[in-house]
């Protein structure tokens, strides 16, 4: 049945072997809206988005992605239905012996019956869309951080996906490559009349740019709102996470017997 959701997680459990990762994840993406997965390293967002794209299938619960149940999805449908997605990874992953055009022409060489001249216009339209069609020919060994992280969105949004997905799209950029992420997530969300989700843990940036929020910590979501109520969340975890605090919930020091009773005791 149709909804005014692209992807919806119901009641998802997911562990490797022995190690439980999600428990429970219950949230929605609705069309048309950038929302944000956030919580500190370890908590399950990627593994999360693993799930959505169908990489990965949950031990309990279902995925829905544009109504479709993808974790019962034939490896055909499933294949069709990837094409619609594109994902940023957290450091590009270019393809390094390719150049930047190579890169984006990359999924429509692949994954299309056009000419070869199509394929070069809307390669370059792309790369333009990202500020870098000058940049076409250059190997990602000539590139910067952040060229590198726009010549890989540029690659991501190559077959015009419904739903876009950026894991840790900030990591390692500096300020100013970091804004211009940020706004090219909102534009072409926008330009493509897509879905995003947006995987970090750098706040400022994130609640500046998405319209919801799910806070995930130990594998459960422990909070979800607009960024407004997130700032203003009582919430003692998150409040420790979204400003930085070092003491709180989240402790300095990994769980281990009193260090004096320690020394003590040699």
């Amino acid at each position: 049945m149709a909804t005014g959701n692209l992807v919806e997680v119901a009641n998802v459990t997911f562990g490797y072997d022995e190690r439980q990762v999600l428990k429970n994840i219950n949230l929605v993406v609705p069309r048309g809206q950038v929302v944000a997965i956030m919580g500190l390293s370890g908590c399950g967002k990627t593994t999360l988005l693993r799930l959505i794209g169908g990489a990965l299938v949950p031990d309990e619960g279902e995925v829905r992605v544009a109504g479709k149940v993808v974790n019962k999805l034939s490896d055909r449908e499933l294949f069709a239905l990837r094409r619609r997605m594109g994902t940023l990874f957290q450091f590009g992953a270019l393809f390094t012996d390719a150049s930047s055009f190579d890169n984006v022409a990359f999924q429509m060489r692949e994954h299309t019956q056009l000419p070869e001249s199509l394929i070069r216009d809307l390669a370059l339209m792309k790369l333009q869309a990202v500020g870098l069609r000058a940049a076409a020919d250059l190997m990602p060994s000539e590139l910067s951080g952040g060229m590198a992280r726009r010549v890989a969105l540029a690659r991501s949004i190559a077959l015009d996906p419904m739903l876009m997905m950026y894991d840790e799209p900030f990591t390692g950029l500096d300020p100013v490559s970091l804004g211009v992420i940020g706004q090219l997530i909102l534009r072409l969300n926008d330009a493509l009349n897509a879905t995003s989700i947006v995987v970090t843990h750098d706040v400022a940036e994130a609640l500046e740019l998405v319209d919801y929020v799910y806070y995930m910590a130990d594998g459960k979501v422990e909070f979800q709102g607009t960024p407004e109520q997130v700032r203003a969340a009582g919430l003692p975890s998150l409040r420790q996470f979204v400003y930085g605090e070092p003491d709180g919930p989240v402790a300095f020091h990994y769980p281990a017997p009193e260090y004096g009773q320690e020394l003590l005791a040699q």
